[in-house]
């Protein structure tokens, strides 16, 4: 058997309108590598027709290969999951709604053969998306690269090629709560960027809601980063300075005859204090949930059966 040059890693949840123009589109752009690939598809728990289309597909097609999870245990679960089940030299992650065009894997392949070890795919434009997701992803993206001090590339995504030391690399760390495009820029070696104009979404609605976007955000700072730990002494140096600055004011109102009630005094300091516990204890309470996470050693995801390994 001869051996596999590229994986394709898909993950998809509720994804019946696209796997299959998803797979019409990836098929001619690999062939023309005249080289041996694989298209791993990770069903990550759909509940519509997904897992019955992407089993059609794979017994048309031997290099086409399924995974699927008992139930959605999130995208990241199911990258990581692509990554131990891959088997190419390079390993490409690409979502299965084409706004990321497959084309643009041959010029990754480029950049790969030419000695790079990670290949983002940078966004030029980002295209069926509202403002508030582009402003939102702005922000962040400066943000998390500002406080973690890692030089995280602007307007990329998970879509990227990676050699397979990089893969090994990744699978071997220990973490569970993994945020990819930071451990992609934190293990290190040779990285480039190739940039694409991303499509809106030929078909289907995008999976991420608020709650997934959050808890992705979240994964990035607090897996990347010790900034939320700081906030306790700045804000408590700025409250005590806000503090000293209040009761000087008090105290000159008081020297030029006029009254300060002595709630006034105990108020604003109670209130202050009881609302900086409250909150330095919620940021404390992150990182002890973390820890808990890994302390129970669950896996991140479960397979519930496989077609063409």
């Amino acid at each position: 058997m001869k051996e596999i040059k590229y994986s394709i890693i898909v993950p998809v949840f509720n994804e019946e309108k696209t796997v299959q123009t998803f797979y019409d589109k990836i098929i001619p752009v690999m062939e023309k590598t005249l080289e041996e690939f694989e298209i791993i598809y990770i069903n990550d728990g759909s509940r519509d027709n997904t897992e019955n289309l992407l089993k059609e597909i794979a017994l048309k097609d031997i290099r086409v290969k399924v995974i699927n999870f008992s139930r959605n245990f999130g995208q990241q679960a199911a990258i990581l999951c692509g990554f131990n089940n891959a088997s190419g030299q390079a390993v490409i992650d690409i979502d299965v709604d084409l706004q990321d065009p497959p084309e643009v894997i041959l010029e990754m392949i480029e950049k790969w053969k030419e000695g790079f070890d990670v290949v983002h795919g940078k966004r030029k434009k980002r295209k069926g998306e509202t403002v508030f997701k582009k402003l939102t992803a702005f922000i962040y993206s400066r943000f998390l690269r500002k406080i973690t001090n890692m030089d995280i590339p602007k307007d990329t995504g998970d879509f990227k090629l990676f050699d397979r030391k990089v893969i090994d690399t990744i699978i071997a760390l220990p973490e569970h709560n993994r945020f990819l495009r930071g451990l992609t820029t934190w293990v290190g070696f040779k990285q480039t960027f190739v940039e694409f104009e991303r499509k809106a979404r030929t078909e289907g609605e995008t999976k991420y809601n608020f709650k997934s976007l959050l808890k992705l955000a979240t994964n990035g700072l607090v897996s990347n980063s010790n900034y939320p730990l700081t906030l306790s002494l700045k804000t408590g140096i700025i409250g005590i300075i806000l503090s000293v600055l209040a009761f000087t004011t008090f105290i000159v109102l008081e020297i030029i005859d006029i009254n300060i009630p002595l709630t006034a005094y105990l108020f604003p300091t109670i209130s202050l204090c009881s609302s900086l516990v409250c909150f330095y204890n919620g940021l404390s309470n992150i990182y002890i949930a973390r820890i808990y996470d890994e302390v129970k050693n669950r896996p991140v995801y479960i397979e519930k059966n496989k077609i063409n390994f």
